[in-house]
């Protein structure tokens, strides 16, 4: 009998199970890949996320990895680029992208040394239940046996297509249609140390440092032109590169090292996160369009407020299921201000005559632009920014 459960073992997982084995509770995670393995994934990781990792005492681990130093972060309107670095966080203003591969493997040690019991190649098929409470797994090795195991937390870290959500019937809400769709590689010889997103007429184009002397490039296109774009991949890729002035140039002298990848299945919408037995993480929990980044910064603030719950609840200190539901509002307060603006960008449409004023506005401040820099990359809150009286300062209106 565990404590809990985990299924997923990646920037949601890991965390999760590291954080609950560290407080002493006894956990099994299985995941239905082994590790190292890449999956597909945005991998930038913003100062928030940064933040944990330091806490946790893996940051300098995964900085030894060697991805690039990701020295500003910049929006590239064609006219000109608004350039610059987010404002710390408690003292963190780092931003670092790196590949997974070397990322996951790093946190499933983690959680492995503070005592998680790992089954890897392990796929979850059933939760298990008595009087409607969820208290156990079924799933099958990747030698086709099939098992149980019981705990007193069922918890689902498995993704956008969490089959944890699926079987336990978490409903959806604050849903929005499917706005973009992806596709990237990974490019050498490219002299980057910037972040910068290219914004074209319905689309976006991405530069994004990281392991190995790589920069991953992606295009980003409206969701409706999946079935065009899909006939001629590769062309297509490039044809969106070609309109990011200066990239293009910089890609003619570079070399694509890896075959381009795909991702269309990029929905938006929040999860009911938790039940009798049973809570969601990550992507799992809820799912944001990836233009923004948020997804491992996200699951790593996550992961910790929901041990923190658990932890409640397990030591009898509360109500396990009102220390959840209170991790789920909390969230959805904390998170919607960016789930509505990364939709807003996600729609790739022009900028309107207001943010044209603004984005001319912030060209000649600094200051602002980095704070502006700093609302994508979670150091600055989107509405104290937005707020009238500030947009009223930095466009030079005086306040009333």
């Amino acid at each position: 009998m565990y404590d809990a459960i985990v299924i997923g073992a990646r920037c949601a997982g890991s965390p999760t199970a590291m954080l609950l084995a560290r407080k002493g509770y006894k956990v099994l995670m299985l995941d239905r890949s082994s590790f190292p393995s890449d999956t597909v994934s945005t991998h930038i990781i913003l100062p928030p996320g940064m933040l944990k990792l330091k806490q946790w005492g893996l940051a300098d681990k995964v900085k030894a990895t060697g991805p690039t130093r990701i020295r500003r972060v910049g929006f590239d309107l064609g006219a000109f680029t608004l350039i610059g670095s987010p404002p710390p966080i408690d003292g963190t203003s780092e931003v670092v992208s790196p590949r997974r591969t070397y990322l996951d493997n790093i946190l499933v040690d983690a959680a492995i040394e503070a005592g998680v019991e790992l089954r890897e190649n392990c796929i979850f098929e059933d939760v298990l239940t008595e009087n409607d409470r969820v208290t156990g797994i079924r799933y099958r090795t990747k030698d086709g046996v099939t098992l149980t195991e019981k705990a007193k937390i069922v918890i689902g870290a498995d993704g956008r297509n969490s089959m944890v959500a699926h079987k336990v019937n978490a409903q959806e809400y604050n849903t929005k249609p499917k706005l973009t769709c992806w596709y990237y590689s990974y490019w050498s010889g490219l002299p980057l140390e910037d972040m910068i997103m290219y914004s074209r007429p319905n689309r976006a184009i991405g530069s994004v440092p990281t392991n190995d002397g790589l920069t991953c490039i992606i295009s980003i296109a409206p969701a409706h032109e999946f079935l065009q774009l899909r006939n001629d991949i590769e062309g297509n890729y490039m044809k969106s590169i070609e309109m990011a002035f200066p990239l293009a140039q910089m890609v003619k002298q570079g070399k694509r090292e890896e075959r381009i990848t795909g991702m269309t299945d990029v929905p938006n919408f929040f999860r009911k996160s938790f039940g009798p037995g049973w809570a969601l993480v990550g992507d799992a929990a809820y799912h944001k369009d990836p233009i923004t980044g948020q997804g491992i910064s996200d699951s790593f603030t996550r992961a910790e407020t929901l041990v923190d719950a658990i932890d409640l609840g397990l030591s009898g200190k509360e109500n396990l299921e009102s220390a959840l539901a209170r991790y789920e509002r909390e969230r959805d307060e904390e998170v919607m201000p960016m789930y509505e603006f990364t939709a807003e960008w996600a729609s790739l449409a022009p900028p309107t005559p207001e943010q044209e004023f603004l984005f001319n506005a912030l060209r000649d401040n600094q200051e602002a632009t980095d704070r502006f820099i700093g609302t994508i990359c979670g150091t600055v809150p989107i509405p104290e920014f937005f707020a009238p009286e500030n947009i009223q300062k930095v466009l030079g209106v005086p306040v009333q």
